[in-house]
């Protein structure tokens, strides 16, 4: 799951609308602000870190594909365009280094696939 940070801001938006009203019970209050607590801790931690993130992911995928270039444009939407248009050449290039029994390739495909989960595994995370 990957959820935006728009998305999880618009869900603590409604977490406190429905907060704020009168007669909630103390728990449910107490659970749903613990949430939003955590849920702004991690999309702080992941809007610092996205770029730096998107820009090492973008440079290993061109790397596997043997494409040159850069990011030069650093904005966020064009980054996440960017890596969604590596992977999908990636899942390309995966297919084709299975179909042709290229297992270093497939490795090396795998390897990095490893490494963008650790690149986006967030600090508080129990593993």
């Amino acid at each position: 799951m990957n959820p935006t940070v728009p998305a999880v801001l618009a869900e603590l938006a409604a977490l406190s609308i429905r907060n704020a009203q009168p007669g909630v019970p103390d728990a449910e209050r107490a659970g749903e602000l613990g949430l939003a607590a955590g849920l702004l801790g991690m999309a702080a931690e992941m809007w610092d870190r996205q770029a730096a993130i998107l820009v090492d992911e973008n440079r290993a995928l061109r790397a596997l594909l043997g494409e040159t270039g850069g990011d030069p444009d650093l904005r966020l939407s064009v980054l996440h365009a960017e890596n969604d248009r590596l992977r999908a050449a990636l899942i390309t290039a995966h297919a084709e280094a299975e179909a042709a029994g290229d297992r270093v390739r497939e490795d090396a495909i795998w390897a990095e696939l490893v490494a963008s989960t650790e690149r986006r595994r967030l600090s508080t995370a129990p593993v």
